[in-house]
């Protein structure tokens, strides 16, 4: 065989493994993916010098962002968040399939660099900042990513809706603000954005979706198993958000790690936990701002995902548990304190079965009778909380809790709150007058009717109490006349007619 020939044969033979060997390559690719094994797909929707940025330095990409990565993990360490911030950004750049890169730099935003302002909205725009990284650029790229729906979740619940940051409650009501962008002043609706029928109920609805990447019948879902929830809250967000987690390792499950799956049916029942105790929005009608009250409908779906938790996760079964039976007393406390009793007893009923040696703690305990009542319980409670009762002390949470029942009276929503508040207020003084006279102790306490009243007339003082506005809804849900208008001064007007005498208050 001639040169020629060896030429052409074996150009020939290049050729045939050249198109067999992509044959094989595209099948191996396939393969990859598949079974998780590839970060190298390409990217859908990413703006164009990202895209570019990924194909044209191929596997360069890797060695580049190692070193990035660990020059990041330098400034770091010196404190220097904002260069390290940079560089996370060029890696998020070079790498975006890699998880813990925006993880990464989203927790450096809204924690380390956020505490190096003072004021609140400097910090707020560093928290929403991450949380952004995460939901809008993180997902985009990682819609399956476990350990991204982990932290966006853990935001929600410790950044925002914890209290450990000086300026956790500036955060709440940002939140609040953009989450009444979508729902209005009022209790979240999710049909209404589900189907829409408005031109306002469509634009909210697109709000939703396009900015906060919220599916709003998966809200519904989420609500149906884990709720009702405030949506206007950041726990019903995180719940949101580790339930769509575990939605996505149901459709993986080969891909999926337990440890993470635990991790995040934790965030569910601890985000549950919270939304109990302050998952309620109550309106405030002394300086209109939103508080947060008990989420009492909820008790029941907390309760089971304690129990369920506590199945799961054998490693922290008697730490649940542990928690569980706390949860259970506050619940307990909280359905008497708003006059609730009917759950009250079943609750208090299923504590003693559940835990029928752990239901105060010792010290309170041993001075209770055996078969401990409801009412016995409800104030046993209060000691727990505030400690030894000696008169004044007992006095002075009387007061409170009068002041605070007639601060709900007159909110919305809340009037068998405030009923429930001086029906314990009333157990409690009958518990105290009852322990005086079994120690003939000289020093009585003053009947509840004369301490309610002192406590009305501090609120009804038309100089120290209430605004005026407050003054008069508390007197017409107390069904007392309406307040004498004040007169002018005779001193400063000596054509005056007579300054009328003030009206009696606290009938």
């Amino acid at each position: 065989m001639n040169a020629r020939a060896k030429k052409i044969l074996l150009l020939l033979l290049a050729a045939a493994l050249l198109a067999v060997s992509g044959r094989v390559q595209n099948s191996m690719d396939r393969d990859r993916v598949q079974l998780g094994l590839t970060i190298g797909e390409p990217l859908q929707n990413a703006p164009p010098l990202l895209a570019f940025t990924t194909v044209a330095l191929g596997g360069f990409r890797g060695l580049i962002s190692n070193m990035l990565w660990m020059r990041a993990n330098g400034l770091q360490l010196d404190d220097k968040y904002f260069e390290a911030a940079q560089l996370a950004d060029w890696i998020t750049d070079l790498e975006p399939h890699f998880a813990q890169v925006w993880n990464f730099q989203a927790w450096n935003m809204a924690y380390n660099i956020s505490v190096k302002f003072k004021d609140p909205p400097d910090r707020w725009r560093w928290v929403e900042r991450g949380i952004e990284l995460l939901r809008d650029d993180g997902l985009r790229y990682n819609p399956d990513e476990l350990l991204i729906y982990r932290e966006l979740a853990w935001f929600f619940q410790h950044k925002m809706g914890a209290n450990l940051d000086d300026a956790h409650m500036y955060y709440k009501q940002e939140w609040l603000k953009e989450m009444s962008k979508v729902f209005g002043d009022k209790k979240p609706d999710l049909e209404e954005l589900i189907h829409p029928q408005t031109l306002d109920q469509k634009a909210r609805a697109k709000l939703l979706r396009d900015k906060y990447k919220m599916d709003p019948v998966f809200m519904k879902e989420v609500d149906a198993e884990f709720g009702p929830l405030e949506w206007r809250l950041p726990e019903a967000s995180a719940i949101y958000w580790a339930a769509m987690g575990l939605e996505k390792a149901k459709q993986n499950p080969s891909r999926v790690n337990k440890d993470d799956t635990i991790t995040l049916h934790r965030v569910v029942y601890q985000s549950m936990q919270t939304s109990f105790q302050r998952g309620r929005l109550i309106s405030n009608p002394f300086d209109k701002r939103a508080e947060f009250g008990p989420n009492l409908d909820i008790i029941p779906k907390v309760s089971a995902a304690y129990e369920q938790a506590a199945d799961e996760d054998k490693n922290y079964h008697d730490h649940i548990l542990h928690a569980h039976r706390n949860f259970l007393r506050d619940a307990v406390y909280f359905l008497y304190e708003n006059n609730r009793m009917k759950e009250a007893n079943y609750w208090f009923k299923y504590l003693g079965q559940k835990y029928p040696d752990q239901m105060l703690i010792d010290g309170v305990a041993n001075s209770l009778p055996r078969n401990l009542s409801l009412d016995q319980y409800a104030v046993a409670r209060v000691q727990e909380d505030v400690g030894d009762m000696g008169m004044d002390r007992t006095k002075a949470v009387l007061e409170g809790m009068m002041t605070t029942s007639y601060r709900y009276m007159i909110t919305d929503g809340e009037e068998e709150h405030g009923v429930g508040l001086q029906l314990l207020a009333q157990k409690i003084w009958n518990s105290y007058d009852a322990k005086i006279k079994q120690r003939h102790d000289p020093l009585a306490m003053p009947p509840l009717d004369e301490i309610a009243k002192d406590t009305r007339n501090r609120l009804l003082d038309p100089q120290h109490g209430l605004p005026f506005e407050m003054r008069a809804r508390l007197r017409s849900r107390l069904g007392l006349g309406p307040e004498t208008a004040p007169q002018p001064n005779p001193a400063s007007d000596t054509n005056a007619p007579p300054v009328a005498t003030e009206q009696t208050v606290g009938q």
